[in-house]
């Protein structure tokens, strides 16, 4: 039988394995891609905010990069727009693109921070196009033909990409002791508002800020090569399941993001599952992690069965 005293102790336990994770990463930058259902269920909702906050106090800096999909569709599905996704991108023409920043930017992010700051935070949000933070182009896919016909190139409309990452806006941010909630929205150098993988917008952050950790959070346990689950591999393992077929979906872009970060000099990419209260915690502050880590040199590691 569990008494107090032994929950006690095993509370003072977790701290104090904590302890050297907290002084390895006290004044260092980390990039949280939040998204999937940690940002519906309230509960995960409440636990990430007060998450955020608990980093900030022990001298870490975070940084909040999020998606918003779902609420996106939700919202054109209301207006009856109809949305046209072309290999899991949403083509987006002028209107669906009025909805995907006044979601993004005028809802989602207002609610981060409303979120974190009523956790006892302090927050400031941004897009990618305050400060100039994210200057980016119109990003256009290959899709095969049949035949001997060459693959034939979709526009997908105000879908962007990352070409620069200006973070002084940032910087600034982080220097006044404020958490940056960014939207993933960014423009071009014409002027163009487009809308981009939030995935990305995070890898590439975190490369331009030189970060210690860039942390994807997704609705599944971490990367799986098979019915294995892996805990730790290297930036070249992941570009290998990527090109034989062993991630799929909405991991490649997640994997495609941790080898830029890594290349751009981060120190380790984690992705987690969100759906796990204090995910982020359990992941940079105890020995083992919940997730899968990335790095430039990593061997691979199989998580074992619980």
């Amino acid at each position: 039988m569990t008494t107090a005293r032994d929950q006690a102790r095993r509370r003072a336990e977790i701290l104090h394995e904590a302890l050297p994770y907290i002084q390895k990463f006290s004044g260092r930058t980390i990039v949280i891609k939040y998204g999937g259902h940690a940002m519906v269920d309230p509960e995960l909702k409440a636990s990430f905010a007060r998450d955020v906050v608990l980093l900030k106090h022990v001298g870490i800096n975070p940084v909040i990069v999020h998606g918003g999909g779902p609420q996106i569709g939700e919202l054109l599905d209301r207006l009856q727009i109809e949305s046209q996704f072309v290999q899991g991108h949403r083509v987006t023409d002028e209107a669906t693109m009025d909805v995907v920043e006044m979601v993004l930017v005028g809802r989602v992010n207002k609610e981060i921070v409303n979120l974190i700051q009523t956790s006892g935070g302090r927050c400031v949000g941004l897009s990618g196009k305050d400060g100039a933070l994210i200057e980016a182009k119109r990003k256009r896919i290959s899709v095969g033909t049949s035949g001997s016909q060459p693959p034939e190139l979709i526009d997908l409309g105000k879908v962007g990409e990352v070409e620069a990452v200006d973070p002084t806006v940032i910087e600034a941010v982080e220097r006044a002791g404020f958490v940056a909630v960014i939207a993933p929205v960014g423009r071009s150098s014409d002027g163009e508002t487009l809308n981009i993988n939030a995935d990305a917008v995070a890898g590439a952050i975190a490369g331009a800020l030189r970060a210690e950790k860039l942390i994807l959070l997704t609705d599944v346990e971490g990367v799986r090569v098979g019915e294995q689950l892996i805990q730790s591999a290297s930036a070249n393992d992941a570009a290998g399941w990527i090109t034989d077929g062993s991630a799929t979906g909405g991991m490649i872009p997640k994997l495609q993001s941790a080898i830029d970060a890594i290349e751009d000099g981060v120190g380790s990419v984690h992705i987690l599952d969100g759906r796990v209260p204090n995910a982020v915690l359990l992941e940079l502050f105890t020995d083992e992690g919940i997730g899968t880590m990335l790095t430039a040199t990593s061997e691979t590691r199989v998580r074992t069965p619980d």
